[in-house]
Order: structure tokens, then sequence, then C-alpha cells
């Protein structure tokens, strides 16, 4: 039965989780500007664009591309569908593969699902990217998660569900981040937000919706150190 009041908080499992995810959010954070960081930001732009694919296609829509660019932008060339819907899906969805990849490292089964499911996407991906950065990142990240694999079931380093933990930490704190630098710090007339804001009938301009998208964020990052923490108890 799952202990949703957290009672006897919290064990070494528990502990060995909060500070794993502490570590990764000072790594990531102290080394934000760098290049080092980049190649993961790209995946969360990948998984931001593919957000709003997914979405295109649950609401009867067409798939026209997907484009990443190595300055962290991307774009969806998408036909039909619900535009309400694809449009709040690329922030959102980014918190969401946050979410699923945090839980998932808190496994060792559903971290190699995770690693496993996410190679099939980047391998559906590439026959539908418009551009060399994409293509490359999708390749790179195949022969990426293979070594760790590798190394996982072949040798005593195990650092798969790591790496699985980092790239949703990652998620999460760029969703936020990238939130506030488009659509709060700095209004951006192209940003989904101001977008979502022309079709959207509520009266809430882009900056509104940014404020709101960035809060949902900030909830699926907390939600997913709760649920972290249940199945660890």
């Amino acid at each position: 039965m799952a202990n949703w009041e957290l009672k006897h908080c919290c064990k070494h499992d528990q502990k060995v989780f909060l500070a794993t995810i502490g570590i990764f959010t000072v790594v990531i954070l102290a080394l934000w500007r760098t290049i080092l960081l980049l190649p993961f930001k790209l995946i969360t732009v990948f998984l931001h664009e593919l957000s709003h694919a997914i979405a295109c296609k649950l609401t009867c829509g067409q798939v026209e591309g997907i484009k990443v660019h190595a300055n962290e932008g991307g774009v969806t060339q998408t036909r039909g569908g619900i535009y309400w819907v694809i449009l709040p899906a690329g922030y959102l969805g980014s918190s969401f593969w946050g979410l699923v990849f945090i839980l998932a490292s808190t496994n060792l089964v559903t971290a190699r699902i995770a690693a496993g499911c996410f190679a099939v996407s980047l391998l559906i991906v590439l026959f539908v990217a418009k551009n060399w950065t994409l293509r490359g990142l999708c390749i790179g990240l195949i022969i990426f998660l293979a070594v760790i694999w590798v190394l996982q079931e072949k040798t005593t380093i195990h650092i798969l569900r790591y790496v699985i933990m980092f790239m949703g930490v990652m998620n999460s704190l760029f969703s936020v981040y990238d939130i506030y630098d488009d659509l709060i710090s700095r209004r951006v007339n192209s940003s989904d937000a101001e977008k979502f804001a022309e079709v959207c009938p509520c009266p809430c301009n882009g900056v509104g919706w940014g404020i709101i998208w960035g809060f949902i964020s900030f909830i699926f990052l907390c939600g997913a150190m709760y649920l972290g923490l249940v199945i660890l108890s």
C-alpha cells in the first residue's frame, strides 16, 4: 500500500533520491551558461518539440517536420489539429517528461523502460527531422544511451538510473527557466504563449499565460519529488 503521507520519512533510498536531485540541480545551475550542458539543453528542446508533435497527432493533426537548432531553438511544423492544445504542449510537455524521467529513475527496471522508449522515439523522430542538428542529436543520443546501457549490463559502472534522473531534472529546470526567459523576463511576440493568448478567449496576455505555465511546471517538479519519495517509501 502506498505511503501517501510519507510516514517515517526519510529512509536511506529517499535521502539519496533527494540528495541526488539537489546535487544535479546545483551542477546544472552552475554550468548553465557553459557548453557542457548544450547537448542536454538540446534534449529538452527536442522533447519540447516532440510534445507539440504528440499533441498535434492526438488532436488528429499532421506533423510535417521537426527542427532543433544549435542555438537552443526549435520548431514543429504541423497542419490541422487543435491549436490551443498544441501550443501549450511544448512547455508543459517538457515538465511532464521531466516528471516521468525522475520517477523512472527510482527503479532500475523503470529506468531501462524509460531509456528504451526514449531510444525508440529518437529513431522515429530521426525519419521526420528536417535539419542535421536534430538528426545528429538523435544519432548521438542513441549511441550515448547504448553505451550507458552496455556499461550498466556488462560492467560495474551502474549509472543508467542517474543518467535518466539527470535528464529529468534538466527537463524540469529548463522548462521553468525557458518559460521565465521567453515569456516573463523578455516578451517574445512569436512565443507559444503569445500565440496561445491570441486564440484563447480568456482575458490573459502572453506574459500571464507564461506565469501560469511556469507555476504548473514548478508543480510538476515538486510532484515528481513527492511521488518519488512515495515510491521509495
